[in-house]
Formats: C-alpha cells, sequence, structure tokens
C-alpha cells in the first residue's frame, strides 16, 4: 500500500470493532486505502477475525481498497512497525479508569509511546456518530507555538470532516519565591500575571495564523485560559468529536514515555484522540 494509508489494528473484541469503524470512516474521507491487521501467536488463529473485519468494512463501505495482515508477534510492536509509513494508525483502548491502564501497558499507550506517525485511539466507551449524522468540532490542544505539526493535522482533519476547529491552550501561572528573599508583593505578582496572560492569549492565534490562509473554509475558535491543561482539554472534548494534540515523549527507562496531560486524555476523554508525534528527545512539561 501506498503511504496514504490508514493502518488498524483488531484481536475480535468490541472496542476493536469501534476502532475498525473509525478507521474505515478515516480512509474514506482520505480517498485511501485501508490495512487490517491482527497479531496473534499463531498465524493459524488470524483468519476468522480478520475475515469478519472485512466483511464488517465492505458491507458498510463498498469499494473501499482494503487488505489484511496477519501477523506472528505483540500488537504493539506490529502496530508501530505497519504504521511506521501509514498516514494515521487506529487503535481501540478499554480506557480503564486511574492508573490502570499504564500498569497493565496496554496496547494503545505502547503504540502512542513509540509511534512515528499519527495515532488515532477510540475508548471502548466513546459513542460513535451514527453514520450520516453530523460531525462534531475538531479540538485541537496546544502547549506551545512549537506544536505546529498537531495544528496542521487539525487543520486537515476539520477539513475532511467538514467540521469547526476549537484551539484551546490552556496554562498555569506559578510563582515561586527564592528561598530567604522576602515575598513578591501582590501588586507586582498580579502585574505578572497580566502580563503572562497576555503572552499566553496571543499562542493559539499566532499557532494558526499561516494554517487560516491555507484552509480558508474551515470556521476556527481560539481559546487560551488559565486552567490546568489536563482539566480544560477533558471538560472541552464532552463537544467534540476528536481531540488532536502533540504527542511529547521523553525518554525513560523502559523506553520512550509520555506526558501527563496526554496520558490522562487516552484515559478519561469524552472522544477519540488522535496524537501526532513529536521528537523524544525534547521533554515536555505535558
Amino acid at each position: 500500500m501506498t503511504t496514504r494509508h490508514v493502518v488498524v489494528g483488531v484481536d475480535g473484541s468490541v472496542v476493536a470493532v469501534r476502532a475498525l469503524d473509525e478507521a474505515a470512516a478515516e480512509a474514506v474521507r482520505r480517498g485511501a486505502g485501508l490495512e487490517i491487521v491482527h497479531a496473534v501467536p499463531d498465524l493459524d488463529e488470524a483468519g476468522p477475525v480478520l475475515a469478519s473485519a472485512a466483511t464488517r468494512v465492505r458491507r458498510r463501505h463498498p469499494g473501499l481498497p482494503l487488505s489484511t495482515t496477519p501477523v506472528a508477534g505483540d500488537a504493539a510492536e506490529a502496530l508501530v512497525c505497519r504504521g511506521r509509513n501509514a498516514a494515521l494508525t487506529v487503535v481501540g483502548s478499554r480506557g480503564l479508569p486511574g492508573f490502570a491502564g499504564l500498569l497493565l501497558g496496554s496496547v494503545s499507550l505502547r503504540v502512542a509511546a513509540r509511534t512515528r506517525s499519527p495515532l488515532l485511539v477510540v475508548r471502548g466507551d466513546h459513542v460513535l456518530p451514527q453514520p450520516g449524522a453530523g460531525p462534531g468540532e475538531v479540538l485541537l490542544g496546544i502547549e506551545s507555538d512549537t506544536d505546529t505539526d498537531a495544528a496542521a493535522y487539525a487543520f486537515e482533519e476539520a477539513a475532511r470532516r467538514g467540521s469547526p476547529l476549537r484551539v484551546l491552550h490552556a496554562w498555569t501561572y506559578r510563582h515561586l519565591a527564592p528561598a530567604g528573599l522576602v515575598p513578591m508583593p501582590t501588586s507586582r505578582v498580579q502585574d505578572d500575571i497580566d502580563l503572562r496572560s497576555r503572552t499566553e492569549s496571543a499562542v493559539p492565534g499566532h499557532v494558526v495564523a499561516t494554517l487560516r490562509c491555507r484552509h480558508p473554509g474551515v470556521p476556527v475558535h481560539t481559546l487560551s485560559v488559565r486552567s490546568g491543561p489536563a482539566h480544560a482539554l477533558l471538560e472541552a472534548t464532552r463537544a467534540a468529536g476528536v481531540i488532536v494534540v502533540a504527542a511529547h515523549r521523553r525518554p525513560g527507562r523502559l523506553g520512550p514515555q509520555l506526558g501527563p496531560v496526554t496520558s490522562a486524555l487516552l484515559r478519561h476523554s469524552h472522544c477519540p484522540v488522535v496524537l501526532v508525534p513529536v521528537a523524544p528527545e525534547i521533554v515536555p512539561s505535558w
């Protein structure tokens, strides 16, 4: 397949069926092919699951080019490999609460930590739109004005869906006086907060300035709020069809690690999450 294809992992579960449906819809939007991947210890076991998945896609999207790929081995490793040159990789997640998903090392989290191409994660409790229903807005969460790749993806996704784009930048203010020094007067703290607010408020507009010209048909609303990023983004996902964020990753003892905001979105988002990879050597606050 060409680099325009969409890759999806299936395992016969209800969660995987949701991911399959979303992957097929994405392939149709892009005019791309779909590759269905099933990783098993014994390749002889892959046939029924792949056949069922292919039948479902052909019934819903006649004419969509698709292929099925059985892989012997680890599911996360297979999806990272097969998705290396894909336009998008799609995976389902059971959305375990708290830190359970992290501790169990779910396939979606392991793929998210290592993928080199955009990844769409569909949770088992996401309510996907019915065929023919209007698409929800595309939500772009940005940490800083360096999240340009995620912004470009979000504009393209909004154009494909015919949806408006909401750009949300959340920031926090912390002032820590050096030990032994007199705390800063309240008035100066407020002046510092006001200056920071003006600086942060300009971030969303700066990120989308050039992209607005490339996608004049996409309605865009930008907002900068003083709030914890995880809380602000999770609340905003209630009204979104999909959220797009940059997947900042940092080196760890067991390989690249996701930041806390990204991890929170994968566990608790109210809509599917698209992660656009950022070089792992960049250490994030997210």
